[in-house]
């Protein structure tokens, strides 16, 4: 099976399984996850995404055996792209939990999740340039807005890898733990996410994510049509109630 699954509460965990091709990603892992996200995104007992891989490298990026032989368009799904997962707008929070090496498309798979938790001997670049290629599953584009421009011109126009040390003091890491427990801290972190209300999560992330792009005043907006939603879901009450009485809060199902 070149992609497992595994549930663990409210958390789906997707591990990418061709570790004999460095867990390049092909046509058939693309399409596997794109298939394993459509699942999750209908499921309302799944809350939170974890992706990794198996063995000691995340993702070397496309598979150039499928490259080699003219089949690379076929690695980009019609609904994702590059890895089912490039170019789309996923509502549930998505974690990577990176236990080596992630290049080229392996990158670009991790700059496509929310958060990332990695292990210490982890790496991470974009060596397209060494091949004269282009990344081009949105790796450059997600840099920009995630790091200084000086490191993310340094990272596409040397193409060479920085730790994980670095990644983790530049803001592109929020954990940094050994290799063995990257999957584990993956799952807790998202286990603290979704003790919060589904609703508000999913507001507040599109609210974030909204405000890379677009003006203050677009932000101001987005709160107000957000709050909307938020506000009516009930969660406001029910958070503020089970505070008070002590307890957990018994959660809507998400509105968003």
């Amino acid at each position: 099976m070149i992609l497992e699954r595994e549930r663990r509460g409210r958390v789906e965990i997707l591990r990418l399984n061709r570790p004999e091709a460095r867990n390049a990603m092909s046509p058939e892992l693309s399409v596997a996850i794109e298939e394993a996200l459509d699942d999750v995104e209908t499921d309302d007992d799944v809350w939170t995404l974890v992706i990794t891989g198996t063995g000691p490298i995340f993702c070397a990026g496309a598979d150039l055996k499928a490259v080699a032989s003219g089949n690379a368009a076929a690695i980009e799904t019609k609904k994702g792209g590059f890895g089912g997962i490039a170019r789309r707008d996923f509502p549930k929070p998505i974690i990577a939990a990176v236990q080596g090496p992630a290049l080229a498309g392996g990158f670009e798979l991790v700059l496509a999740c929310d958060l990332v938790v990695a292990a210490t001997e982890a790496t991470f670049g974009l060596p397209e340039s060494k091949r004269g290629l282009l990344a081009a599953a949105g790796g450059p584009i997600r840099l920009a807005h995630r790091v200084a421009m000086p490191l993310a011109l340094e990272i596409v126009m040397t193409g060479e890898q920085i730790s994980a040390e670095r990644a983790y003091q530049v803001g592109l890491v929020n954990r940094l733990v050994p290799a063995d427990s990257v999957v584990d801290e993956a799952v807790a972190l998202a286990e603290v996410i979704n003790a919060n209300s589904p609703t508000s999560i999913r507001a507040s992330r599109k609210l974030v994510k909204g405000a890379v792009d677009g003006t203050e005043a677009d932000g101001w907006k987005l709160t107000a049509e957000l709050g909307r939603v938020v506000f009516g879901s009930g969660d406001a009450i029910e958070g503020s109630t089970a505070f008070v009485e002590k307890r957990a809060p018994n959660w809507n199902p998400p509105a968003l």
